[in-house]
C-alpha cells in the first residue's frame, strides 16, 4: 500500500510542476506581450511620420521621372525640328552660293565701293 501512494503523490506532484510550469510560461508570454505591444506603438509613433515622408519623395521621384520623360521626349522632337531647320538653311546658302558664282561676272560691270 505504500507504494500505492508513492505513485500517487509522484502523480500528483508531478502534475503540480507541470501545472506551475504552464502557469509560469503564460506569465512569461503574457508579459513579454504586453511589452512588445507597448514598444510596437512606440516604434509606430516614430515610423509613421518616416514612412510618410518616405512616401512623399517616392511620388515626388516618380513625378519628377515623369517630367523629365516627356521634356526628353520634347527635346528630342526639338532637335528632329532643327535638323530640318538646318537641312532648309543648308539649301537656301547653297542656293545663294550658287547664284553668286553665276552672278560674278556681273561684278566687272557694277561700279566699285
Amino acid at each position: 500500500m505504500c507504494a500505492d501512494g508513492y505513485d500517487r503523490f509522484v502523480v500528483l506532484a508531478s502534475f503540480l510542476v507541470g501545472l506551475v510550469a504552464v502557469i509560469v510560461a503564460t506569465v512569461y508570454c503574457v508579459v513579454r506581450g504586453l511589452q512588445l505591444r507597448k514598444q510596437a506603438k512606440a516604434t509606430s509613433g516614430v515610423l509613421s511620420p518616416e514612412v510618410a515622408k518616405f512616401e512623399a519623395r517616392s511620388a515626388r521621384t516618380e513625378r519628377l521621372l515623369a517630367e523629365n520623360e516627356r521634356s526628353s521626349k520634347e527635346l528630342q522632337a526639338a532637335l528632329a525640328r532643327l535638323q530640318v531647320s538646318r537641312a532648309r538653311l543648308q539649301v537656301l546658302l547653297d542656293a545663294v552660293d550658287q547664284a553668286t558664282a553665276r552672278t560674278r561676272w556681273l561684278r566687272a560691270f557694277l561700279p566699285s565701293r
